[in-house]
């Protein structure tokens, strides 16, 4: 019995030596990680580093007033991320301010001038014949099965009617998916001659010829696989001339083309949506609806590229220079209608549709204000953030001083962890997902500051509370502590709930408040559960603490403690005489 009494004595001693060995554990993997990847400070956003802020002001056409609404603005905020994101900007913010603002946000380094033009611009959406295509590397594609024809999509897009699934001589206007291969480039107005699979030469047939020798050595050069040479490619090309562009497929490949002349305009597409088509068992599905005009370019176009081979029967949708999609035809589509099927996903779908809507949305947008915000500018209210951040970390230590005495080294301890694992955590959070630490963000980590401290002060209210009762201080450090752990979970609750509410319903930098304000109230329930709780079990049982020294926090006779608790024996029997 002894000998049991003794092992669980020594298993409760080490307890908060597990904890605390956890949590340094904890922080010298995620310095080691945070030195690792290069980023040893958290990256700074716009208004703390420097860069360019633009407002843009959506302008219906005339009579087209209705056309400012939320879908129109949430596409043309994708449209812009698009270019900004061509220009190799992969920190920049685009967002919708109010019913009919959009803002840009574009750090330092970048080309304001270039930047100002791309987003400011109405996008350009034609639909081109593919002349030739292949892998950005080279290289030929996978065959798929159920058919042995070449094509440049795996995602197996095709383009059929949408008023009807049945072709006019009765046959089914549906097809299969093809692959992918390399041929040489025919003109867009020539047909192919029949080709073996290492693709045609020049004079495989009377009439077709290759593209001019620009277009050819271009199309030679081109690295899809680079950004800023997709971001570049076909600049300066007409509607009504040939270019080379670069397009992803479904399997995250880039690949290059040859496109022909654009044959209808986006403008010629009245409408276009994503719709899950159930009867047919195609999936996910795209349907777009021409106008009058467009509809009568699109059957020309459909009518001369079903008489061709692959890629060739293909049409290339490009926007802004880069294909989003290239769907083959079977036959000419002449009802007004067409719908793109394959391998969509609910949202690839919808990005799609959102695209080809683009092109038709009576929406111009002019450039409301733009604002610099310098480097030194930024620094001043980093600095600004800083101080006001270290005079309230002052205020909190010196009344944690004040009152709690020794006891408040505790808790500064555990501020320091806590400021520990913020840092680090939000340098590896910049490289990882993108956070960027903007001026609201400072005030979430400085709020943190009060929030963190008042988790402390719980804790030490209610052993103070308990010592109060005439209890001594360790088993007041034990009881103390399921009470204080429910009002400490309750609070932090409560504090990381506004934070994800206000995350969800805000945008833009009041993101990066709520972001903080969330990180760094779970990373009090982590120390406060950690570090705090078993280091103060440790300080217990040193004399300073456990003798309830007048500086330590704890005097019994300062906190107006009762008498100690003793146990009372209940009084014996009167003895019983016996009588004579």
């Amino acid at each position: 019995m002894a000998a049991l009494k003794k092992g669980r004595n020594a298993s409760a001693t080490s307890k908060p030596w597990r904890s605390l060995a956890l949590i340094l554990i904890a922080i010298v993997a995620l310095t080691g990680g945070m030195f690792a990847s290069g980023h040893t400070t958290p990256r700074l956003g716009i208004d703390l580093a420097g860069g360019t802020s633009i407002t843009l002001a959506a302008v219906p056409e005339a009579g087209q007033e209705s056309a400012i609404n939320k879908t129109n603005m949430d596409t043309a905020v994708s449209i812009m991320e698009r270019r900004v994101n061509g220009l190799g900007v992969s920190e920049a913010e685009v967002q919708t301010q109010g019913d009919r603002n959009i803002i840009v946000n574009i750090p330092k380094g970048t080309n304001s001038k270039q930047a100002r033009e791309q987003v400011g611009t109405t996008a350009k959406l034609y639909f081109r014949p593919v002349i030739a295509t292949e892998l950005a590397g080279g290289g030929a594609a996978p065959q798929p099965s159920g058919t042995g024809e070449p094509s440049a999509d795996p995602s197996g897009d095709k383009a059929t009617d949408g008023a009807s699934q049945e072709a006019t001589d009765g046959s089914s206007a549906s097809a299969t998916t093809q692959g992918r291969a390399v041929t040489d480039a025919l003109k867009a107005d020539e047909s192919p001659a029949a080709t073996d699979e290492a693709g045609p030469s020049p004079s495989a047939t009377g009439a077709a010829a290759d593209p001019d020798a620009k277009l050819q050595e271009a199309y030679a050069k081109l690295d899809c696989t680079k950004e800023s040479v997709r971001a570049t490619a076909g600049d300066g090309a007409k509607a009504t001339d040939p270019t080379v562009a670069c397009g992803q497929n479904s399997q995250g490949q880039w690949q290059k083309y040859i496109l022909g002349p654009a044959a209808v305009d986006g403008t010629d597409v009245d409408e276009a949506d994503a719709l899950l088509n159930t009867t047919s068992g195609a999936g996910w599905t795209v349907t777009m609806k021409f106008t009058g005009e467009g509809s009568k370019k699109f059957a020309d176009i459909t009518g001369q590229l079903a008489q061709k081979q692959s890629p060739q029967n293909q049409f290339a949708i490009v926007l802004d220079g880069e294909v989003v999609s290239d769907p083959y035809v079977r036959q000419a589509l002449t009802g007004g209608n067409a719908e793109i099927s394959g391998n969509f996903t609910q949202q690839s779908a919808q990005d799609l549709a959102n695209m080809l809507s683009y092109g038709a949305l009576p929406l111009t947008f002019r450039e409301d204000s733009v604002t610099t915000v310098t480097a030194a500018l930024g620094g001043e209210q980093l600095q600004a953030g800083l101080i006001a951040g270290a005079i309230g970390l002052a205020l909190v230590i010196l009344y944690l001083l004040f009152y709690y005495r020794g006891l408040s080294f505790i808790a500064i301890a555990s501020l320091l962890v806590s400021a520990a694992l913020t840092y680090v955590i939000m340098s590896l959070l910049g490289p990882t997902i993108g956070f960027a630490l903007n001026l609201p963000a400072v005030c979430g980590a400085i709020v943190a500051i009060g929030i963190t401290a008042d988790s402390f002060i719980v804790y030490f209210e209610r052993v103070r509370d308990e010592i109060r009762e005439g209890r001594s201080l360790r088993p007041s450090v034990e009881r103390a502590w399921p009470r204080a752990r429910r009002t400490i979970l309750v609070s932090d609750f409560v504090s990381f709930l506004a934070a994800a509410v206000l995350f969800v319903v805000t945008v833009g930098k009041v993101q990066g408040f709520a972001f903080t304000l969330g990180l760094t109230t779970v990373l009090d329930v982590v120390v406060v559960f950690l570090f705090t709780k078993p280091l103060l079990t440790l300080m217990a049982r040193r004399k300073f603490f456990a003798s309830g020294h007048k500086w330590s926090g704890l005097d019994p006779k300062a906190l107006g403690a009762k008498p100690p608790l003793r146990r009372t024996r209940r009084p014996s029997a009167p003895a019983q005489t016996k009588e004579a």
